[in-house]
């Protein structure tokens, strides 16, 4: 059961890590647009 959590846990962790390098690459888009 605790390698079962465990596992849950760490699927739940990695989403968040990709949001926000979704994040970032929304941020350096708007930048290269301002810029042209």
């Amino acid at each position: 059961m605790s390698k079962g959590m465990d596992r849950k846990k760490q699927g739940k962790k990695a989403p968040k890590r990709t949001l926000k390098e979704k994040r970032a690459e929304k941020a350096a888009k708007s930048q290269d647009k301002k810029f042209i």
